[in-house]
């Protein structure tokens, strides 16, 4: 299914299904898509996440009826699927500005939040700079944690951060390895891999499994540290150049934007991406990094 379609009718199923307890997964699910990839597809396109729409749409649908008077506003906070009046009135507050019981006094300060219109002009993802390469036996080494969709793009940040702030000094500064741990980030270059996977399981709308990683090339994995197993495949590579993380985020949006819309030969063959960085100063202005996408051929029709 075309990318603009599958939003197309992301957002349509959404706004079915609002007064029922809908989640990403319920949507992938209706789509026959990984929520791995509507859920960061979404994001990329409109700047929203799956759930942060369904939220303003809630929000905004409950504020007309309020200003309607024909329900008590305990109503309308179990209408729109909150568990308490006052979680209801939190939020409601956050997003308008004002209480629901100030919003019947003033209707010009409710914040108006409409269904999403999606049109996009497709570019020609050939003029990308990417190479198609088969991978046997990759296999990454590395922390990991598991992050909300919701708040990806404000958490991961703060993991590299930690890991730098963490282990630096035994990766730029020399430092001899004190455990096991230090030691495994020296042998397996931690941080040149950022991981991104979903297996697919129950439960996966919770949120996203993120690796800072290295290759893996065998031997003990310490206590803290996980591996994971990539399946011989055809991956698409793309080059970035320049200081990051503007450089990637770039090239990331071209991706969803431009590539996979309408690409004629290829999509997504795993719930999965990787980011590999390159040694060097990631201020530079010719700074390399490249997105690694799991691809196969479409099927002739």
């Amino acid at each position: 299914m075309e990318w603009i379609t599958v939003l197309r009718r992301a957002i349509a199923y959404m706004e079915a299904h609002l007064l029922e307890e809908i989640n990403a997964a319920d949507v992938a699910e209706e789509l026959h898509i990984s929520s791995f990839y509507l859920q960061k597809g979404f994001k990329i396109m409109t700047g929203y996440s799956v759930g942060e729409y369904i939220r303003c749409r809630r929000l905004y649908l409950a504020a007309l009826d309020i200003l309607s008077g024909k329900e008590k506003v305990i109503e309308t906070a179990y209408k729109y699927r909150y568990d308490t009046p006052e979680s209801f009135t939190k939020a409601f507050t956050r997003f308008h500005g004002i209480s629901p019981v100030q919003a019947r006094k003033d209707a010009s300060a409710i914040h108006t939040f409409l269904p999403l219109k999606i049109s996009v002009e497709i570019r020609g993802g050939e003029e990308m700079d990417y190479m198609l390469e088969k991978v046997c036996d990759f296999r990454v080494i590395g922390l990991e944690r598991t992050f909300s969709f919701e708040n990806t793009y404000e958490e991961l940040p703060k993991f590299w951060e930690a890991f730098r702030r963490t282990y630096g000094d035994v990766l730029f500064q020399g430092k001899k390895p004190e455990n096991a741990l230090e030691q495994a980030v020296c042998d397996y270059h931690i941080g040149e891999y950022g991981v991104c996977i979903d297996e697919g399981q129950k439960g996966a709308e919770e949120g996203l499994r993120y690796m800072i990683a290295g290759a893996y090339t065998g031997g003990a994995v310490p206590e803290g540290m996980s591996v994971f197993a990539f399946p011989d495949m055809e991956w698409a590579r793309f080059r970035c150049c320049g200081r990051m993380p503007h450089a990637l985020q770039d090239v990331n949006t071209k991706i969803y934007r431009e590539w996979l819309p309408g690409n004629p030969d290829y999509e997504p063959a795993m719930a999965a991406d990787v980011e590999w960085y390159a040694k060097g100063d990631m201020d530079a202005a010719d700074y390399r990094s490249e997105i690694w996408l799991p691809v196969r051929r479409k099927e002739s029709r």
